[in-house]
């Protein structure tokens, strides 16, 4: 009977200590300062010109578009003449309203 107490008490405090280490809160090492408000004018103010940009910096500058698109981009351009509109985009092989949509706050036409 007494190992059996014994026990029942031990496995009372190991549960407790247990519920007492998982509950407790976790503190950071890192500032709580939201990432989004710091990294937005980067965004903002790296703007591409559809018109005068190279397929490269098409590439590198845009989200979702790889060597293939920039090219095709670049080749309706020099087939159609200047872009008109950010919404013209939709109209080259490959480029989708979410497509664009994502990546309309880095569009220029100058």
């Amino acid at each position: 009977m007494r190992m059996s107490y014994l026990s029942s008490l031990l496995f009372g405090l190991l549960a407790s200590t247990s519920v007492a280490i998982n509950a407790a809160p976790a503190t950071s090492a890192t500032p709580t300062t939201p990432a989004p408000a710091v990294a937005a004018p980067s965004e903002q103010s790296e703007r591409i010109n559809l018109n005068t940009a190279s397929a490269e910096a098409l590439q590198k500058t845009l989200s979702g578009i790889g060597a293939a698109k920039a090219e095709a981009i670049v080749a309706y351009r020099d087939e159609n003449g200047a872009f008109t509109s950010v919404d013209e985009l939709i109209e080259v092989k490959g480029i989708g309203k979410a497509l664009l949509d994502k990546n309309r706050d880095k569009l220029a036409i100058d």
